[in-house]
């Protein structure tokens, strides 16, 4: 008989080399079971958590019926009546005056009578069990306790009763306590220190398993251990589960959790947190997707068509049943089986809309082996909106085998399996011993604590640190950090020894513990590697050379790229950043950089967004008005009747097209942007009654649109100065039936620049409505009279307008800046621009973490690089 998942596989290995054939290696519990026969198994938590959730439901208690229903009470009532059935405490005998014991004993009642008749209470199955111990000769010969530290007292009356009809022995690990109640024999293990003994201080956590996977590399490459002699423990696993995880697996090497990973580390848990945030969380398109991408292919997944998602926008929040109803059945046409999607997907989405109260459910449809009992598992443990905490608690093995493998496990499971190398982490103050907890139900002043546990937290802590000592023959390190992961000091336990090595977090180890360790500590043999000198010289340049170099903008004159790239077709957006940020303007065009855009699930749209939408409402409602009984001749009641349809409109459309704010959220936001649209309208002076308005007006396209424009939308308009051509979209335009004026408005939802009396360019933000009105003139060569204005729809609109002479200023103006800038991409000499009024800047990844001080490091040869377009940048116009 052995204690603990360590002990029992190596006892079976030690069993597989000696060919004993008739040797059966079980716990205490099995063992009880054999002897009570009939088919009888202890229970196990796929049948407690039910009967426990059974009989909390049930009701009628005098103490626990306010959190009865609480969604860790499962877990609280399992963790309490655990410590009860092993201290061998008859729930009846205790003060039933005390509401706390009357409902535990009420609790237990019920769990009995919900429990199949094959599974049975750890008292009920010892009982059991001793009313056959005569049968013991024949029913299990010989027994023998195996390193077995503690017993506990539920077991002692069966063991006892064992001892009376065949032979049992007891091999107790040194040094323990008498073992007075035992009265089998007891063959004490002499005590042998460990040939070589060490302590270590470490940095922190992280650290810690840095030094202790060096470590282990060492002795598998010399030779001197094998993977199984090679042990790694603390009294508590959690602050170096995730570093053990990752480093091993990028090592290679092979680290065995006897405690099992987290279940969450794997594909399976990875499905199953999917499911459960959608269930928790709501419907959305980035939820499905997941939850989809991670679904194992049988039952559902395999069965659903690979274009499922064609015609789709990804962009498209779809947080309600109705929305993915509308999305699918609009993209028909992209699928090539336009039913197949909606057939298999629908009922889904329908169930996982109901919520946590689906899960069972769900999982049934869309889970299937490993994934699907994780999945019930989780479901057992905690009510169904708790789904997502009990996946985090859950554990499930690891897939290797300790007989070939460095072995990572709490100190009681290295305690009953000890190894030759042993290395011991965390000996602080806090973790070795550890300090005690009250039971989550029985506190101290219901019931002492050493009545309830036997031992205490600390005293256990002790015992196993003094077996694994004496159990470990040939090396042992203890180890310690002296920090916490949030960086608070800790101080050494009690059982750490004064004299220690101290690890630097940057030394240069003996023995690196992987590639990229062993590269971390010899700079010449990654100095070695192409992408780490190319590395090194971009930081050279960037931290010691004032010059403009080949790492901050500077290529080769006439490049290729950056000639593809003003070849394009430019839109108003390109031409703008090319006159604002010509670095930018290659990152983005020439090598066609992206940011990622992290939408996710908005409260409130940016800036650029809600831009988007007050443009949107404006196109809308001038389209409405248009022809009959146009802009110009509507009143004010036509005018709010066309926002509110075009307000309609966006308000169902826009959730399928991209990410918008919770329902109300959107809504307000909706009715801000029809505010600012009807001021914006409102605003404008009398109109002539013979005008025609239009909005969005394309030009320079790639293929016809098919409305009604006033020129061909396909025309690309000229920059013959610059060698140029764009097209773009005209917010709105106005043009007399005569046809020999035009008005272009270019609306903002912002507030206007502070301090501006006259806008012209605005260091080239505002350059839209100037190249409109380049566009006009050569698509309407009849036009004599343009006027361009720019009008700001925050608060109170505000109106800044250029015509006559003041427009052929800004055009010529614009003309002579986008030659400049042309000029400085053709030439190679490409610097960043420092622009300290930007709000935000989507490629500021691409540059140096301290940006001010490189900018200013390098501003003269940066200024001169940039000169043709200083000032633009530095105008207060």
């Amino acid at each position: 008989m052995v204690d603990g998942p360590l002990a029992i596989r190596m006892q079976r290995l030690k069993a597989a080399r000696e060919g004993s054939t008739g040797r059966e290696i079980i716990t205490l519990p099995l063992l009880a079971a054999r002897l009570a026969g009939g088919f009888v198994a202890p229970v196990a938590t796929d049948n407690l958590y039910p009967a426990i959730q059974a009989a909390l439901a049930a009701g009628g208690f005098r103490d626990l019926g306010r959190v009865s229903s609480l969604p860790g009470m499962p877990r609280a009532v399992l963790q309490s009546l655990t410590a009860i059935w092993r201290a061998d405490i008859d729930l009846s005998s205790l003060p039933q005056h005390v509401g706390r014991f009357a409902d535990l004993c009420l609790l237990e009642t019920r769990i009995r009578e919900r429990l199949p008749a094959s599974r049975m209470l750890p008292r009920d199955l010892r009982d059991a069990a001793q009313a056959r111990s005569s049968f013991c000769g024949s029913l299990l010969g010989p027994v023998t306790l195996e390193g077995i530290v503690e017993i506990d007292a539920v077991w002692r009356p069966l063991l006892n009763e064992i001892a009376r009809f065949t032979e049992l022995s007891w091999n107790v690990p040194a040094p323990t306590e008498e073992q007075a109640w035992f009265k089998g024999a007891i063959r004490r293990q002499p005590a042998t220190p460990p040939a070589t003994f060490s302590a270590e201080t470490s940095a922190d956590p992280k650290s810690e398993v840095v030094e202790a996977l060096r470590w282990v590399r060492r002795l598998l490459s010399s030779g001197k251990a094998n993977a199984e002699d090679i042990g790694i423990a603390a009294t508590s696993t959690t602050d170096w589960d995730d570093h053990f995880l990752a480093y091993a697996n990028s090592a290679g090497l092979p680290l065995h959790f006897s405690h099992g990973i987290p279940a969450l580390s794997t594909p399976d848990g990875q499905a199953c947190a999917a499911l459960a945030d959608v269930l928790t969380t709501g419907l959305s398109q980035e939820r499905i997707w997941r939850l989809i991408r991670r679904l194992p292919p049988r039952p559902f997944a395999g069965a659903l068509s690979k274009d499922w998602f064609a015609g789709i926008p990804r962009g498209a929040g779809l947080r309600t049943l109705e929305q993915w109803r509308e999305a699918l059945i609009a993209a028909r046409s992209h699928r090539a089986d336009d039913m197949a999607a909606e057939d298999a997907l629908l009922p889904i989405l329908e169930l996982l809309a109901r919520g946590p109260e689906a899960g069972e459910e769900a999982g049934r449809l869309l889970l299937s082996g490993a994934s699907l009992a994780m999945w019930n598992e989780a479901l057992r443990s905690a009510p169904p909106h708790a789904v997502s905490l009990s996946l985090q608690a859950m554990r499930v093995r690891d897939g290797r085998d300790p007989a070939n493998s460095v072995v990572w496990c709490p100190a009681s499971h290295l305690a009953a399996s000890p190894r030759p190398f042993t290395r011991l982490l965390g000996l602080t103050s806090r973790s070795w011993p550890r300090l005690e907890n009250d039971d989550p139900l029985i506190p101290h002043h219901l019931l002492d604590r050493q009545t309830l546990h036997g031992l205490t937290t600390a005293d256990r802590d002790r015992r196993h640190f003094e077996v694994i000592c004496s159990g470990t023959r040939e090396h042992l390190i203890l180890s310690r950090p002296q920090r916490n992961a949030k960086g608070s000091i800790l101080s050494p336990s009690a059982l750490y020894p004064a004299n220690e090595l101290v690890h630097k977090r940057d030394r240069i180890p003996e023995h690196a513990f992987s590639e990229a360790d062993r590269l971390l500590a010899r700079p010449r043999d990654a100095g070695a590697l192409e992408h780490v000198r190319q590395s090194q010289s971009c930081w050279r340049d960037w931290q010691w050379d004032e010059k403009l170099t080949r790492h901050d903008g500077s290529v080769a004159a006439d490049h290729p790229a950056i000639l593809a790239a003003l070849a394009r077709t430019q839109s108003t957006t390109s031409l703008q950043r090319l006159l604002r940020d010509p670095l930018g303007y290659v990152w983005r065009y020439a090598l066609g950089w992206r940011s990622i855009r992290l939408e996710g699930e908005p409260l409130q749209l940016d800036p650029i967004a809600f831009g988007e939408l007050v443009h949107e409402l404006i196109a809308g409602a001038i389209t409405r008005l248009e022809p009959m009984p146009s802009f110009a001749r509507a009143n004010a009641d036509e005018i709010e009747a066309a926002i509110a349809g075009a307000s309609s409109k966006v308000l169902a459309s826009w959730p399928l097209q991209r990410s918008v704010p919770p329902a109300i959220l959107w809504q307000h936001t909706v009715k801000e942007a029809a505010r600012r649209t009807a001021k914006g309208l409102a605003c404008d002076d009398p109109t002539r009654a013979d005008t025609r308005s239009w909005s969005e007006v394309p030009f320079g396209q790639e293929m016809r649109t098919g409305g009604e424009w006033p020129w061909d939308e396909t025309v690309k308009v000229p920059i013959e100065q610059a060698g140029l051509l764009f097209g773009g979209r005209i917010d709105r335009l106005d043009i007399r039936a005569s046809g020999d004026g035009a008005q272009i408005t270019d609306y903002k939802s912002i507030k206007p620049p502070p301090k501006s009396q006259r806008i012209t360019l605005g260091q080239g933000r505002e350059l839209q409505r100037v190249l409109y009105a380049m566009a006009v003139r050569i698509l309407l060569p009849e036009i004599r009279t343009i006027v361009t204005r720019l009008i700001y729809l925050a608060d109170e609109p505000a109106k800044f307008e250029l015509k006559g002479d003041d427009l052929d200023a800004a055009v010529a103006e614009a003309n002579t800046y986008l030659v400049a800038a042309v000029q400085i991409l053709r030439s190679g000499r490409i610097a960043p621009r420092s622009e300290q009024d930007a709000v935000y800047d989507d490629m500021r990844l691409a540059l140096p973490a301290d940006r001010e001080s490189y900018l200013r490091r390098k501003a003269t040869d940066f200024r001169a690089a940039s000169q043709k377009l200083g000032k633009l940048w530095y105008s207060s116009k």
